[in-house]
């Protein structure tokens, strides 16, 4: 079968200012110089899986060389770069076509479509424009391509430095490719290293070692070719075939760390949208992990071809997972900034996390220890989901594991908590801070503890957040211990527990009514407590205000000009206060202690007096008169 070509070389002009599209190029499209290397040899995975699919029709087109292949050759001596296939190959008018499409689109009309088409799905510019293609300019200063059509007898040759012109010349068999296309890249001056075997080795493997067709390296134009890639893919294997140090092997090259993965998800999933999946969690925290970016790693390819390392396919709060996704329905060639509005992509995005937050919770339900362990390194970015997500937050509370007043080293569900509940209880309790030892401590805890109630300590900076959602867990809310009022005296106390007295008198009442009058600037209540047992003092956020552990991350962040007044409780059974409230006020005696107990419950709280010499002067009055 023959294939006209032109008989005589041919120089066409570019219809748009191609200079300025491939700068509109490599700087909006491309934003990494080596991706010119992952598109050439997708372009040639490509044309073998066209010969691949025409063979099957016209078996004669594979002649007596059936195997696809792809061939890189390197040539330090002559700065040259060559990418060579035994695909389909392309005549001359082919090339024509296909070579010049953005010289004959336009630049006015390619950046029209460029913008028209952003967020649309299967949005496939970059290949129908010949950007892919054209990102060779980037590292060549020109590009000569050699190509024969499968079953033709004619070839012919593709030649332009980028700047204005392109030509298009039949060439003798002898110097082409036997069938397929032979793309010669005349590197520049600062693009040396893409002769050079370990730079070009590198890129394939990391973008390019899964494409569907063998990779053979030749390091000299007279060396031997070293095979750099089998064409098969590890996660498009039957797990069965697949060992444990197979994977661990694979984890390490695809997260770049060297310990071994602590969970493995790998899975095909088939109907509307076609794709495989392999995902793994760390055994050990990734550095990166509160990275401010809180950028993704998972690695996605279409159809064994790498696009991007950074494809949003799982939420931020996942960002800890690592591994690929390898989908048969994305168009291959398009931009890594592209692709990520595609609804394709959305889909497999809700497919993945779903599968992924699934398989967590079956791993915690059968093995517990290892989930732990998991939850241990990511629950607090896990937690972030509780905040982010309220699609799945119901998923979420399912895989959350807390400490708690009564969980000890352990760790708890709110399932487990759920399931103890005490009688007239309405609400889930906790206590949010910055450390487990003192939030274990607080005196705001003393009342739950005389009833026997679990209360969540939340030593993460996330659950200032999320617990202020409006979250519930099976109906039952989630209540702060250190904002409104504890609502306590419907619940028992402890069998055994001390009863709390009454104070004998109405004076305690009247110290009440005296400190709120005295502390009036600085705090908006004083009220009695059914929440301390053992303390005279604590704080608490008013009913209507915003939790106190969270007011002082966001007034430490700058995010909060203007605090809310804290509420002062007081205990009104403890020895302490009943004494003060019957002492009299002389020489300001009764301010003074209004005063030291407004600072006392702020020092309980990890806080410091607000004025410092006040604070000394009032301690020094008090003691020269135990003294005196």
């Amino acid at each position: 079968m023959t294939t006209e070509t032109a008989t005589a070389p041919e120089t066409h002009a570019f219809e748009a200012d191609v200079s300025k599209l491939l700068r509109m190029m490599v700087h909006s499209v491309y934003s990494d110089r080596d991706v010119f290397l992952r598109e050439l040899i997708s372009n040639a995975a490509d044309a073998c899986e066209k010969l691949r699919y025409e063979g099957i029709a016209t078996p004669y087109l594979l002649g007596d060389d059936p195997q696809p292949r792809i061939r890189v050759l390197l040539d330090v001596d002559q700065n040259r770069l060559t990418i060579e296939d035994n695909g389909i190959g392309m005549t001359a008018a082919e090339m024509g076509e296909t070579l010049g499409t953005i010289a004959r689109s336009g630049t006015k009309a390619f950046m029209e479509r460029l913008a028209a088409e952003a967020g649309k799905e299967g949005s496939q510019l970059i290949g129908q424009f010949g950007v892919g293609f054209y990102s060779a300019f980037m590292v060549a200063s020109q590009v000569e391509v050699f190509s024969r059509r499968a079953g033709s007898d004619e070839a012919a040759s593709w030649t332009s430095d980028g700047q204005g012109t392109y030509t298009i010349a039949p060439v003798d068999l002898a110097d082409a490719p036997t069938r397929g296309t032979r793309v010669v890249l005349h590197l520049m001056e600062d693009a040396k290293s893409y002769a050079e075997r370990y730079t070009v080795e590198r890129i394939i493997k990391a973008q390019s070692g899964h494409v569907p067709v063998p990779i053979m390296l030749f390091e000299k134009p007279d060396a031997d070719g070293v095979d750099i890639a089998d064409g098969a893919a590890l996660w498009l294997k039957p797990k069965s075939d697949i060992s444990e140090e197979d994977y661990a092997d694979f984890y390490r090259s695809v997260a770049g760390q060297y310990d071994k993965p602590a969970h493995t998800v790998h899975y095909r999933a088939e109907g509307r949208y076609e794709y495989s999946v392999l995902t793994f969690i760390p055994e050990t925290k990734p550095f990166d992990l509160f990275d401010p970016d809180r950028k993704g790693h998972i690695k996605l390819y279409v159809r064994r071809v790498f696009i991007t390392d950074e494809a949003p396919i799982l939420p931020r709060y996942l960002r800890f997972v690592r591994g690929l996704v390898d989908s048969a329905d994305l168009p291959l060639n398009m931009s890594r900034e592209m692709i990520q509005d595609s609804p394709v992509l959305g889909a497999i995005q809700k497919g993945v996390t779903g599968r992924l937050l699934g398989d967590l919770q079956k791993l915690a339900d059968n093995d517990a220890e290892a989930y732990q362990r998991i939850w241990e390194n990511f629950g607090p970015v896990l937690k972030e989901g509780l905040y982010e997500d309220f699609e799945r937050r119901e998923a979420l509370l399912g895989l959350a594991r807390f400490k708690s007043t009564t969980s000890g080293e352990g760790w708890r569900s709110l399932k487990d908590y759920v399931a103890q509940l005490k009688e007239n209880q309405t609400a889930i309790y906790y206590a949010t801070g910055s450390d487990l030892d003192r939030l274990s401590t607080s005196p705001q805890l003393e009342g739950f503890r005389a009833r026997g109630i679990e209360v969540l300590l939340l030593p993460d900076q996330v659950d200032n957040f999320w617990t202020t959602m409006g979250v519930d867990y099976e109906g039952k809310p989630f209540k702060s211990v250190t904002q409104g009022g504890a609502d306590l005296g419907l619940i028992p106390l402890v069998e055994g527990a001390d009863k709390p007295t009454e104070p004998e008198n109405a004076a305690v009442a009247d110290f009440l009514a005296f400190a709120k009058t005295t502390l009036a600037d600085a705090i908006s209540d004083v009220r009695a407590s059914d929440r301390l047992t053992t303390s005279a003092v604590c704080l608490v956020a008013p009913e209507s205000g915003i939790d106190r552990q969270l007011e002082k991350l966001l007034a430490s962040a700058g995010q909060l000009p203007t605090a809310a007044l804290p509420v002062l409780e007081i205990n009104p059974r403890h020895a302490l206060i009943q004494k003060l409230a019957t002492s009299d006020d002389a020489d300001g005696l009764k301010s003074d202690l209004a005063h030291l107990l407004l600072d006392q419950a702020r020092i309980a709280d990890g806080e410091q007096p607000t004025d410092a010499r006040a604070f000394s002067d009032r301690l020094d009055r008090l003691m020269s008169r135990a003294v005196g």
